[in-house]
């Protein structure tokens, strides 16, 4: 992993391909169709909706997981979040490893 220090778009990128890998067969060719460049209103459009949803997550089915997933698909398109979510995915991490380690001992 880079440096906590130095944090770029691609290493954003990166990261979102080391997640594909780790999805099934199915799942991850539609993330790549998705992901084309050619999807930019697709993607857009679903990106919207998953924010909205996330942001109405009061309501059954709909849940605050759609507004990263959401904020993920526009970074795509918009690299000004690429940073700001990279940063914020390392932090998530670092917290979540002190609390597994504090949960242990």
């Amino acid at each position: 992993m880079p440096t906590a220090d130095i944090v770029t778009p691609q290493d954003w990128d990166a990261r979102v391909d080391r997640l594909s890998e780790k999805l099934p067969e199915t799942l991850r060719r539609a993330l790549d169709w998705l992901r084309e460049p050619s999807r930019l209103w697709l993607r857009v459009g679903a990106a919207i909706l998953f924010i909205l949803g996330g942001i109405f997550s009061i309501l059954p089915v709909l849940g605050l997981w759609m507004l990263p997933v959401g904020l993920a698909l526009l970074a795509q398109d918009v690299p000004g979040l690429k940073v700001p979510l990279e940063k914020s995915a390392r932090w998530i991490e670092a917290t979540w490893a002190r609390l597994k380690a504090r949960w242990r001992s």
